[in-house]
């Protein structure tokens, strides 16, 4: 992974995040099938980085309801 390819991400907010601006979080696609995750009121801080499987399986806890928040 490097710098450069969390620079010129496009990032777009996530649809679960809504829309009145509070705890927002951004993904972006990246290479490989891989996906970025950011805080949006950060966007210069850290991001995570989840490898295609990685992301699928997050996708699915959260379609059924695994995560609780």
């Amino acid at each position: 992974m490097n710098e450069d390819e969390l620079m010129t991400a496009v990032w777009r907010k996530a649809t679960a995040s809504g829309g009145t601006g509070g705890d927002c979080v951004e993904v972006a696609p990246l290479a490989q099938g891989r996906v970025a995750v950011r805080d949006s009121k950060h966007p210069s801080g850290p991001a995570l980085v989840f490898s295609a499987s990685e992301w699928a399986a997050f996708k699915d806890g959260m379609s059924k309801g695994e995560f609780d928040f």
